[in-house]
């Protein structure tokens, strides 16, 4: 049996290399051979931190049993949702059209066309042996009701893509809506939105700080506040080493579902680093200074990149790493410690976990406290880790995903500015430069890299737009050109080859492998949509190069998602953050400049400035940097310039004054 997975970029792929399943990738050579063979098409999608993923691979796909049923019955494909979330994409809404419902690992049967005509997720051992034999049944049997029932899902499917749909432009009232949506969808008593199991809400967090900003909103802000401390002392926060799980099991955000996964914590830096800025909050500072160690800490990858994810499970056990009992932290800390660490981290007899376990919060306000007891807090954190090194660690998914590596850069190109720090500038640095080298081939985004070595499937939507934000933000960074004019690059690329038409977005590009659909999802789930990701770039390229046709593009793109936006505001989060920031302007600010003595006026244009505001400091007329054509100091000093659509006020040479006009 050929190992076709074991050269792949994917490490999910690679995981299952060894099964006794006789594996395809996808490619259009897999379904050739279902036709030669005349068999179906078993479509198993997942990623590597995903925990029943694990556990269907280990029932199912390591059994010589159902290996014997695929092998004899069907063509097996193996997908990685994060390489390819085209496919994912398509046989998801395909899954949840079929069952109401959808997860990973996602299970679909479909014809050597790829027409889908029986999806689920996982089963049992027992019950998917059970599915195997009675598809390859009715595949025998009733061949002409199995391809008629995959025509008419995909054909269902198609209809439920939102292309050519119902428009709302962006307006006050349409963010006043989703802002109220919002609060009344809030948990009032544990923070964030809806019970078991709970997300964390970080582009709802971003639209209601930005909202907040320019409202004055202080609902808004009190619900950003409570879901952040919420999320920060809970279980869902790892307390020792930093970094967000994926979600909590619970309503309480006690016990997580473990994996840590780059997207959730790139966009959780950015929001408790910006309601740090709108309220000097230290326990905000704190968490986020803390997820950009983690970042780059556990998910630095030796080529320059992140990587993908932290698994849920070690040596197969889920939690095994996190988990603690009284006597355990007794013995890793000492009698009095102990104790001590047992109280402040909720960790009782009975446990909240499995075997009488507990996952560690905060149950004390340690940010608070005084100084001998911060002190601590700190020792026992740093011995616990210590202790906790020893234990079976999770598998990182070393993958370098262009989409989730460009929120990152964002994410800690936005913390540097905020907070000086010079090892999140440099890494936000780094990973652009990795993205753009790397990445970019032939002008056009590639999905993933590992190893230092980039992967064949195309950039998608997602990526093309996140990225291009990622490369206006550390031009932003560093008043360097060349970062601009790699954004629109991008942008360009995405508005030739990803655009509806009418407004919108495709997902996918016009000259992509063809799927039996082109997907075209506006709605923000797990991260931004590619098309509020794209609108997020083109808004921020518009005011730094001053090209009205990006920002059009943007308005009529917005226009597409605003139904969403004040409907279903719990789905349009970042889209709701980018419509806040083109109402606002956004505004932009010029710092005109010697080198090294911007720094007051940067700080308080970044402190105060309004919701999406693009700033660039450096000398005046530098090469490259529109935003400073034209902006001269004034009587020979540092001078900010204010400005919407390029049309300035009187400039201003005193952080007070600036501050003033911000406000």
């Amino acid at each position: 049996m050929v190992n076709r997975l074991a050269d792949a970029t994917s490490p999910y792929l690679v995981q299952h290399k060894d099964n006794p399943v006789d594996w395809w990738p996808w490619c259009a050579e897999a379904f050739e051979e279902a036709r030669r063979r005349d068999v179906p098409v078993l479509i198993s999608v997942g990623y590597a931190a995903c925990h029943w993923c694990h556990v269907m691979a280990h029932e199912s796909f390591e059994d010589e049993q159902i290996a014997g049923l695929l092998n004899d019955g069907f063509v097996s494909i193996k997908v990685d949702r994060e390489e390819r979330p085209d496919v994912d994409a398509v046989y998801m809404t395909a899954t949840q059209a079929m069952t109401g419902q959808g997860g990973w690992p996602m299970t679909v049967f479909a014809t050597p066309e790829g027409d889908p005509f029986f999806c689920g997720t996982y089963y049992p051992k027992a019950n998917f042996a059970q599915l195997l034999r009675s598809v390859t049944t009715a595949w025998r049997d009733q061949r002409s009701q199995v391809i008629e029932q995959g025509a008419n899902v995909v054909k269902a499917i198609g209809g439920a893509q939102l292309v050519g749909g119902p428009t709302a432009p962006v307006s006050a009232e349409l963010l006043t809506a989703a802002a109220n949506g919002l609060l009344k969808e809030q948990d009032t008593t544990h923070g964030g939105f809806g019970g078991a199991p709970k997300f964390p809400p970080h582009m709802n967090m971003l639209f209601l700080l930005r909202h907040h900003q320019r409202t004055g909103s202080d609902e808004a802000l009190e619900v950003v506040r409570h879901a952040a401390e919420r999320m920060g002392r809970g279980g869902i926060y790892d307390q020792l080493a930093g970094g967000f799980a994926r979600y909590s099991v619970d309503a309480t955000w006690t016990v997580p579902h473990f994996e840590k996964m780059l997207y959730d914590n790139a966009l959780l830096l950015r929001a408790y680093t910006q309601l740090w800025r709108l309220t000097d909050d230290p326990f905000a500072r704190r968490i986020a200074d803390e997820t950009a160690e983690f970042l780059l800490r556990d998910l630095a990858t030796p080529e320059g990149g992140l990587a993908s994810a932290l698994d849920a499970d070690a040596a197969g056990v889920e939690g095994l790493t996190y988990a603690w009992t009284p006597a355990q932290l007794t013995e890793a800390l000492g009698e009095q410690d102990g104790p001590w660490a047992a109280d402040l981290f909720g960790v009782t007899p009975g446990g909240t976990f499995e075997h009488g376990s507990s996952v560690l919060v905060l149950a004390r306000d340690i940010d608070a406290a005084d100084p001998p007891l911060v002190e601590r807090w700190r020792d026992v954190r740093g011995r616990l880790l210590a202790a906790r090194a020893g234990r079976p660690q999770p598998a990182r998914d070393d993958k370098v995903v262009a989409s989730w590596n460009g929120l990152a850069v964002t994410a800690l190109a936005e913390h540097s500015t905020l907070t000086g720090s010079a090892t999140t500038r440099e890494a936000a640095l780094r990973i652009a430069e990795v993205l753009a080298t790397r990445h970019v081939v032939d002008g056009r985004l590639r999905r993933v890299s590992r190893d230092g070595v980039v992967g064949e499937p195309a950039g998608v939507l997602d990526d093309y737009g996140c990225v291009a934000e990622g490369f206006l933000a550390v031009h932003q960074l560093t008043a360097d050109g060349v970062w601009l004019d790699r954004a629109r690059e991008l942008l360009d690329v995405a508005l030739e080859h990803f655009g509806t038409g009418s407004g919108g977005f495709y997902d996918t590009a016009d000259d992509a492998e063809q799927l039996v659909t082109r997907p075209a999802d506006p709605t923000d789930n797990a991260t931004p949509s590619g098309l509020s990701s794209v609108c997020a770039a083109l808004v921020a390229y518009a005011a730094l190069s001053g090209e009205p046709s990006y920002r059009e593009a943007a308005d009529a793109a917005l226009a597409t998602a605003g139904p969403i936006i004040g409907g279903h505001p719990r789905y349009a989060g970042y889209a709701a953050a980018v419509a806040e920031a083109a109402l606002t302007g956004p505004y932009e600010i010029a710092i005109a400049a010697p080198p090294g003595q911007e720094g007051p006026l940067l700080a308080a244009a970044h402190r105060h400035a309004p919701p999406g505001t693009v700033i660039v400091a450096g000398e005046p007329d530098l090469p490259g940097v529109p935003l400073l054509a034209d902006r001269p100091l004034q009587n020979g000093v540092p001078t900010a310039y204010v400005c919407r659509h390029f049309v300035c006020d009187r400039p201003v040479t005193s952080p007070e004054e600036l501050t003033t006009r911000l406000s």
